[in-house]
This record gives C-alpha cells, structure tokens and sequence, in this order.
C-alpha cells in the first residue's frame, strides 16, 4: 500500500470512528455513504507547495459540483501546530483573495489540535485531533442545506466538547489512535 493510499485509508477510519463514531458531525456519514467525499494527499514539506494543493483542490471542487466536501491531508508538512496555524490563516486568506468566500469554508484538523483557553491534555480538543494535519474544505451550500434539515445545529460544539470531556483524555486518544491500524 502507498503512502497515499495509507494515508487516505487511515483519514476515511478516522472519519467513520471520531467523527461519525461519536456523531462529531451528524451530517458526515450521508455524504460519506454518497461517496461525496474526496482526500488528496501532499507529501511535500514545502509550505508553498502545500498552498498550490489547496488552491488546486479549491479548482477541482469547482470543476466537480457532485463533490461537497475535500480533505487535504499533508504526511510530511506541519508537524508544529504553530506552523500549521500559519498555513490555514493563509489559506482563509486566499479563500477572500480568490473570491471563494460564501462558497467554500475552511476547516481545520490537526493531531495536536488545541482549542483556545484549554490544556493540552483536555479531552475536548480531540473533537479536532486527526491523525496528520489537514484541512477540510467544504461548500456552503452543502452546509446551508444541512442545517435546515437538522435541528439544533448551533449547539453541535457543545454537545461534541461535552461528550469528549464525559469519554476522557485517554478514551479519546486510544479512539483516534485506533485509526492508524489498517
């Protein structure tokens, strides 16, 4: 199996684990079942490379309107939490800069991810702790017709962070972890 496909492997149980597991997203397995999904890998260290996979991802959900969502999973690149805030904060920049604002909207997901004012080790940033650092893109309209069809979508946050803090730290990780088994 290649990189690619391990990595991509690894995102999809991950996925269907944390994020559809613990209903993190309850509008993820419908697509994901759709197979309306995409993850790209960029195996590339290089901060500007991995700004022209973005880019190019934004270009292929343009050309792919069947395609609600993307994941742009990086193996190598911003391993330092800090540098891979750098590199969202450039990317929702070019959003505006390329006019995709209200089109598509960033979200962002990293193995060391830290919500602001928590610790490391609280259990609700495992809500954002993937197994490598990516972004994903998905299309406002897909998100406009998901939140008139589920109720209560305003209060997904805290029903994700409150369930993560009821698992535990460890619950959490040994879940996430479970995702690189293949």
């Amino acid at each position: 199996m290649s990189t690619t496909e391990k990595a991509i492997t690894q995102t999809i149980n991950w996925i269907n684990k944390v994020v559809i597991g613990c209903n993190f997203c309850p509008f993820a397995a419908k697509v994901l079942n759709d197979n309306k999904v995409k993850c790209s890998v960029e195996e590339s260290y290089s901060p500007s490379i991995c700004i022209d996979s973005f880019l190019r991802e934004l270009l292929f959900l343009d050309s792919n309107p069947t395609i609600e969502t993307s994941f742009l999973i990086f193996t190598n690149a911003f391993k330092n939490y800090d540098e891979y805030l750098q590199f969202v904060s450039k990317a929702e920049s070019l959003l505006k800069k390329n006019k995709y604002s209200g089109i598509y909207q960033v979200a962002s997901f990293h193995p060391n991810y830290l919500f602001a004012d928590s610790k490391e080790e609280d259990a609700e940033n495992y809500t954002n702790r993937s197994i490598y650092p990516m972004v994903h893109l998905l299309r406002e309209s897909s998100i406009d017709k998901a939140v008139e069809f589920y109720t209560n979508t305003h209060s997904i946050p805290e029903k994700n962070i409150a369930f993560a803090k009821q698992k535990g730290e460890l619950y959490m990780k040994m879940l996430r972890d479970s995702c690189f088994n293949i």
